[in-house]
């Protein structure tokens, strides 16, 4: 019988990216998972990968260099990295990221040091993300616990056993038990997406109006043409994935011009290592103009101020605040799996698949269709089991898209 770990990888390599015959795959992998990457590489390699680069990081010697290296030296992105970043993007290639999250591990560092840092970084492997969001080739974002995330998660527990806990939630999450087959589940589940998808697709909303009990007054303008996704996608040489495992979403492009009103948050944003929380964003013609929040206000205005693009927002999702991350009723600091119980919405840059043709469009062209674009893609919470939204239809026809926190169509 395969072990859980076994079935995460076959899941992760054969559904969440799909790999092919013939392509390089890249992981991005905590160091302390060494042993999770080499079933990753072994099950590559068994799937056909050309070859598998594995890159290790370590948030705990990243927090060194933030507090010791100056700031040039921190900002500094080497011209070896760019060109290795673009020699990987002259081959057919595609991407995993395991990631596990450290909340609040910076915040005794600068955050103007680390937006800084950020902001550098986004703008020299600009090519990188482009390739990624346009879904020019497959990519997929997953999870594994380490002793540190699980502490935040679960400080009641001894370390072991929050290990052990957060471990069971993401496996819950990602539809890994000892009976069932993962694959099997996800195509499963990726029909219920598909389908949730075309419902919101068929309506073609112009807007959509958000309200709750916590203050959140909001309407929100969908771009012409745009398009729900979620769960299943294909890439541009027509290989279906799963960015994100787990998923609970469906997305859609906003009018970067055309959201109006306040938002509350109702999960903290764990940004840069430091977390924002209890904060909320006034909309003016689709710019943030004012904000606030008890914790971290000056990470949050960074972030606003990383470049024009921040300041609008680039994906609104829905998520009904019955489904099961949100029945698990945990708070994970990690906006992967927060995301999925929550309807949220970026800060930052638009996927161009979420507009018709617009992964053949320019940079330009997105633009001119009031597409968001930025360095950054910042998601954050805001949905609640209150939750109303009232979808507006081009003939003016109100439609009641969620009621109580849920779906009702």
């Amino acid at each position: 019988m395969m072990t859980l770990l076994e079935k995460y990888a076959k899941l992760a390599v054969q559904v969440g990216v799909n790999v092919q015959k013939g392509q390089t795959l890249i992981i991005n992998i905590k160091a302390e998972h060494y042993e999770f990457a080499r079933l990753l590489v072994k099950e590559a390699y068994a799937c056909g990968a050309k070859r598998v680069v594995v890159k290790y990081g370590d948030d705990v010697i990243a927090k060194e260099h933030a507090l010791h290296q100056d700031i040039e030296t921190f900002t500094r992105v080497p011209q070896w990295l760019i060109d290795e970043n673009d020699d990987y993007l002259s081959e057919d290639l595609c991407r995993l990221s395991v990631y596990a999250p450290s909340p609040g591990l910076m915040a005794d560092v600068d955050g103007e040091k680390l937006a800084a840092q950020a902001k550098a970084q986004g703008e020299a492997l600009k090519r990188m993300r482009e390739y990624t969001m346009a879904n020019r080739g497959q990519w997929s974002l997953i999870s594994l616990p380490t002793v540190a995330w699980a502490r935040v998660v679960f400080p009641e527990l001894s370390d072991e056993e929050a290990y052990q806990k957060l471990f069971e939630s993401i496996l819950y999450a990602v539809r890994i038990n000892e009976n069932d087959d993962p694959v099997e589940a996800w195509d499963k589940h990726n029909h219920v997406l598909a389908h949730q998808n075309k419902v919101l697709n068929d309506f073609n909303f112009k807007s959509l109006h958000f309200k709750n009990d916590k203050g959140t007054d909001i309407v929100v303008g969908l771009v012409k043409d745009h398009v729900w996704a979620g769960g299943e996608e294909t890439s541009e040489k027509g290989t279906t994935f799963n960015p994100n495992m787990p998923t609970e979403e469906s997305f859609t492009m906003p009018d970067r011009l055309n959201v109006n009103g306040r938002v509350y948050s109702t999960k903290p944003l764990n940004y840069n290592g430091k977390l924002i929380d209890e904060f909320w964003l006034e909309f003016k013609d689709g710019k943030v103009i004012d904000f606030d929040a008890k914790q971290e206000k000056e990470t949050l205005q960074q972030l606003l101020d990383t470049d024009e693009g921040s300041r609008h927002i680039g994906e609104i999702a829905l998520i009904s605040h019955q489904s099961p991350i949100s029945d698990l009723n945990i708070l994970f600091y990690n906006t992967l799996f927060d995301e999925n119980a929550s309807c949220h919405m970026a800060l930052g840059r638009a996927y161009p698949m979420n507009i018709k043709g617009g992964t053949e469009m320019t940079q330009e062209e997105l633009l001119a269709h009031n597409s968001n674009d930025s360095i950054n893609h910042e998601d954050f919470m805001f949905g609640s089991e209150d939750m109303s939204v009232i979808g507006l239809t081009y003939d003016n026809q109100e439609i009641t898209v969620f009621d109580k926190g849920n779906f009702v169509i």
